[in-house]
């Protein structure tokens, strides 16, 4: 394949799954600026690693395994210039999120990491029990029992966000 045919591929490679990347990171961290610089991360590999990447079964797991790695390392090595830049980083261009993704994010930040992780690659990522098996080298039957439980957390977050008093 020519350069300049690997380049048009990867370009539209990352047209098409870029925003479902930063969605999911962005649900299993909570922080838009980690989850926007995590996939960027994970894409300029990708780039770095084309010839090799394309031929994976699946290239759009191999970036969402990156991206989800590069922001649960950034997020121990937290540093006061992460935090500087989360302040004053670039702007959401798509508005301030609603009142119900607020919540749900904040609910998600409850659910302990394998837990949160589980949950937001099947709902938000939309991946099945078997290739979130796959990605994060877990049994199957693990995985089943990490969204069970995550249901059942997210629905007590969320029934006690919305009834603070109860």
């Amino acid at each position: 394949m020519g350069a300049q045919s690997a380049e048009a591929e990867f370009d539209a490679f990352y047209r098409d799954t870029s925003r479902r990347v930063v969605h999911l990171v962005y649900a299993f961290t909570g922080d838009l600026t980690v989850a926007q610089d995590s996939t960027q991360e994970a894409y300029a590999r990708a780039w770095q690693q084309w010839s090799t990447v394309r031929t994976h079964d699946d290239p759009l797991a191999w970036v969402r395994t990156v991206a989800r790695r590069v922001a649960i390392s950034g997020w121990r090595k937290r540093t006061s210039q992460d935090r500087a830049h989360e302040r004053h980083g670039a702007h959401d261009t798509t508005g301030p999120p609603t009142e119900d993704r607020v919540a749900v994010v904040a609910a998600l930040r409850t659910l302990p990491e394998p837990v949160r992780e589980a949950v937001t690659m099947h709902y938000i990522g939309d991946l099945s029990i078997d290739q979130i098996a796959h990605e994060t080298n877990t049994p199957a039957g693990t995985v089943k029992a990490r969204l069970h439980r995550g249901r059942a957390q997210l629905a007590q977050a969320l029934q006690h966000q919305e009834n603070p008093h109860g």
